[in-house]
């Protein structure tokens, strides 16, 4: 099963403490874009994590963690199904 990033605990953390995601980018010095990228749940550096950890005081598995990828495991289904379906013939 594949697996992807999710960042909803950052964003937990955030309200939490009350912070906007302004503050955040501000505070960790991280750039817009990387914060896009959070938004998203994409791909990030470790530095942009790591910053983060550090303006907020916390462990990276405060902040983020791994989770199924939903859409990569449907398409891992349809792929199977296709060529077992190849196979039937």
């Amino acid at each position: 099963m594949k697996r992807k990033m999710s960042y909803k605990k950052l964003w937990k953390l955030l309200i939490d403490r009350d912070m906007k995601r302004t503050n955040l980018r501000k505070d960790a010095g991280i750039s817009s874009s990387s914060l896009a990228k959070l938004g998203k749940d994409e791909n990030v550096t470790t530095d942009v994590l790591l910053r983060i950890c550090d303006s907020l005081d916390v462990e990276l598995n405060d902040i983020a963690e791994t989770v199924p990828d939903e859409e990569a495991s449907i398409e891992v289904r349809r792929d199977a199904g296709r060529s077992m379906t190849g196979m039937a013939d």
